[in-house]
């Protein structure tokens, strides 16, 4: 069995911003109008069916390693992280507000991390519609397998106290989508 090697913690320092929606509904041709409370209802079904669930991987083409690295996003906004290694962009996993999830098979190399929080992800488009923030870690992040170990990262996508990784905002245009 192969044992883990722990990297330091990156902790970011996004800026959580509360966010205040209403919800609009229109009923489908034919159908009777539905009372207020119903129409609430059926619009938030609708929208929690389109929201990922947590840590589903969104995009995956360099997976297949033995690296773990674990997201914990405790912004009131959902989130996505993605890896990039060199110019390729390797896996990028949605990571819900308040909640943590995990990338188990990361291959070897180093990664630049990259993350967007906000609301409504459109999963066509791979970005959120709504009060979309972008970021990128300074610092990037080295993957190693050896015959006994295997590398596992913690990254946060809140500020900690006492945490040392900067991020950098970058321009929504520079997020591989």
């Amino acid at each position: 069995m192969k044992k883990p090697l722990e990297g330091a913690a990156l902790r970011a320092g996004a800026v959580a911003v509360a966010l205040t929606a209403g919800l609009l509904t229109a009923s489908p041709a034919g159908a009777t109008a539905a009372t207020g409370t119903e129409s609430v209802v059926l619009a938030s079904q609708s929208a929690a069916a389109a929201r990922p669930g947590n840590g589903r991987i969104i995009y995956d083409r360099l997976s297949g390693g033995s690296g773990v690295l674990k997201i914990k996003n405790g912004t009131p906004r959902d989130g996505v992280v993605t890896l990039v290694k060199g110019k390729t962009k390797a896996i990028s996993i949605y990571v819900r507000a308040k909640s943590s999830a995990s990338i188990k098979d990361v291959r070897d190399g180093s990664y630049r991390i990259y993350f967007t929080t906000g609301s409504r992800f459109s999963t066509s488009k791979r970005r959120f519609a709504v009060g979309a923030s972008y970021q990128r870690f300074n610092e990037r992040l080295k993957f190693v397998t050896t015959a006994t170990s295997y590398s596992i990262w913690t990254i946060t996508l809140h500020q900690v106290r006492g945490g040392k990784a900067g991020t950098t905002q970058i321009n929504p245009k520079d997020y591989p989508a």
